[in-house]
């Protein structure tokens, strides 16, 4: 089985869009979302009808913490992703909002965890952002690779038997085996909003017999869907930081 990995789509249509055409050329057979599929971006109600559609077929949902604070307002965010979960708020209808909030916070299957954030406490979302992160996460679970997103930027980081905390930083395209003994933390790279420099899609491929893990970047219509924020009246800075990729 391989399996698609898309984390971090933040309502934005177009990325979401490039990443499941090139999901089906590569040929997966399973899709997971690793949450926030909202926030941000100007198109909440378009990816949520297009999730609910792949989860009718088989595909996995994560809640993040934008899906989360959507369904349910909290605090916490920054002015920014507070306004964007305002306007995310008004823009969708309550059955959209149910959904989100009805997402589970994590899944298992076989050797595999899939959640948002830190493995360890998947409500609390805190982010995996070094390698003592990556070590809290897996040492609060019991799953040999745990995947991840909330970061915005890919990262690998593999457990030795030794309790050793190696980092690796994964390239495009470019196959990396998450062989025993070790356990593996990979953290995604975002569908619709990367923060790692470069403004193209970002999503993952597993590859269960192999178990190797390949990252994927995918151009798209980034000045398409950054003008849809601004003309959204959503603010300024989440227009621009998708053409940067910051």
């Amino acid at each position: 089985m391989r399996i698609a990995l898309l984390t971090d789509i933040h309502a934005n249509r177009e990325a979401f869009e490039a990443c499941l055409d090139d999901v089906a050329r590569k040929g997966a057979d399973r899709i997971v979302i690793l949450g926030d599929l909202v926030g941000y971006g100007a198109d909440p109600g378009w990816v949520i009808a297009k999730a609910r559609e792949l989860a009718g077929q088989g595909a996995i949902l994560i809640r993040g913490n934008h899906d989360e604070a959507a369904a349910h307002p909290r605090g916490g965010m920054n002015d920014d992703a507070t306004a964007a979960i305002a306007w995310t708020r008004d823009a969708l209808a309550p059955e959209d909002r149910a959904f989100l909030g009805a997402l589970p916070m994590e899944a298992e299957e076989e050797d595999r965890l899939y959640v948002h954030a830190d493995a360890s406490a998947p409500d609390r979302w805190v982010y995996v952002r070094d390698a003592e992160d990556a070590r809290r996460s897996l040492e609060g679970c019991t799953a040999r690779l745990v995947f991840c997103g909330h970061v915005h930027a890919p990262a690998i980081y593999g457990l030795t038997a030794t309790a050793k905390l190696v980092p690796f930083k994964p390239v495009t395209g470019v196959a990396v085996p998450l062989l025993r003994p070790r356990r593996w933390q990979v953290v995604c790279g975002a569908v619709g909003q990367p923060r790692d420099g470069d403004p193209a899609a970002a999503w993952h491929l597993f590859d269960v017999a192999t178990s190797e893990v390949t990252l994927h970047r995918v151009p798209y219509d980034v000045l398409a869907a950054s003008e849809k924020v601004r003309q959204a009246g959503l603010p300024e800075s989440l227009a621009t930081r998708l053409l940067r990729g910051r």
